[in-house]
């Protein structure tokens, strides 16, 4: 069977920028991930998308305009890509774009992800794949993750279960457990409240290594309280976004004489928590955790996930460690599920989302 290129197209929720992979696969079958590029934000898109996160005048027609605007962004980005990798349009079967989520709301059977395909396809020369989520929010799932299916096709052990963690602006697991289908969820927030508190307090778009983080000390109250948010309590399937765990919904928890190096410092302590309760509960007999997503470069919050896991014997790893750049991993994701909707192969992972059975993920855009 000849080799096919695809590319994967990811912007997440922390709304940092739009992250681009290539790679090569036959049929079904994944072979490698050949390059990356990455096309930063421009800080007054970030602040119009964020805005978006809440009810506003002329929504729709700003909606519109910023989804061309992305477009053209992850236009370059792919352009960019071509270029490094030496390749052209032609080369490429089809291109996985998730789009940029600004609304998530399962409960109502709809999931908004900005992007306009059809734009981005005539951008590109080449035939475009993307709303992923909705089929899915269809037969009753979720919509999210739907990256456990992609996780058990590289990650997946014979002999051993495995959890892959993803931290993002929202932070997800998948269990990957021998002869079983993968099940996964959002534990909660990743990397956005961090993110978000850095920036109000220091204008600074995250906290770089955990550093600030790092000269403060957890509060006990806070973290109580912010460890009491009812989503906690929801069992699987569940996905979650900005809409439950925005800066506002943080400043109503504080007293407003707290250091902000403490508030820093106990939201590292619960995205570590809420990360590991939610391993020890889905995943008891997992000895390795592989980590992908921008989350791995906190070293201070990577330090705290290891205080939890190590006193149990369980070992932290990058998923370089399994061949693939963590940064690379979820864009890796979406050119994958365009190739298994290439190949007409359901890619949903129903026993994670809820869905009623599994699905042919996505809708198709001729260049």
């Amino acid at each position: 069977m000849p080799t096919q290129h695809y590319i994967g197209i990811m912007s997440g929720t922390s709304m940092d920028g739009a992250d681009a992979v290539l790679i090569a696969m036959q049929g079904t079958q994944w072979q490698r991930a050949i390059a990356h590029s990455f096309t930063p934000y421009p800080s007054s898109l970030k602040t119009e998308l964020l805005a978006l996160q809440n009810i506003g005048e002329n929504e729709l027609h700003r909606s519109q305009i910023l989804a061309q605007q992305l477009s053209q962004i992850y236009a370059q980005t792919i352009q960019q890509l071509l270029a490094q990798s030496q390749m052209q349009p032609e080369n490429i079967t089809a291109i996985g774009c998730h789009g940029q989520t600004i609304r998530h709301a399962p409960e109502h059977q709809y999931s908004i992800q900005l992007v306009n395909l059809p734009l981005l396809a005539e951008r590109t020369g080449i035939f475009t794949i993307g709303d992923f989520r909705s089929r899915d929010l269809a037969a009753g799932g979720q919509g999210a993750p739907l990256v456990p299916a992609f996780h058990q096709a590289l990650f997946a052990h014979p002999n051993e279960t495995r959890v892959v963690l993803n931290i993002g602006g929202i932070a997800n697991i998948s269990v990957l457990t021998p002869q079983q289908p993968p099940i996964g969820f959002d534990t909660g927030a990743g990397n956005m409240l961090l993110d978000a508190w850095t920036q109000y307090i220091w204008q600074q778009p995250y906290d770089a290594n955990g550093a600030k983080a790092a000269q403060g000390t957890v509060l006990p109250r806070l973290l109580g309280s912010l460890k009491a948010h009812p989503y906690f309590r929801l069992p699987p399937p569940k996905s979650t976004g900005r809409e439950l765990f925005s800066l506002a919904w943080l400043q109503n928890q504080l007293h407003s004489n707290e250091s902000p190096f403490d508030v820093q410092r106990t939201l590292v302590q619960f995205t570590a928590e809420t990360i590991a309760e939610a391993i020890f509960q889905a995943a008891t007999n997992t000895r390795h955790i592989y980590i992908c997503g921008g989350g791995i470069q906190n070293t201070t919050l990577m330090h705290t996930l290891a205080s939890l896991f190590t006193p149990h014997r369980i070992a932290l790893h990058s998923t370089d460690a399994l061949n693939l750049n963590p940064q690379w991993v979820e864009a890796a994701a979406f050119a994958w599920l365009a190739a298994c909707w290439i190949k007409q192969t359901p890619s949903n992972p129903h026993h994670a989302t809820g869905a009623r059975k599994p699905l042919i993920l996505g809708a198709g855009y001729y260049a």
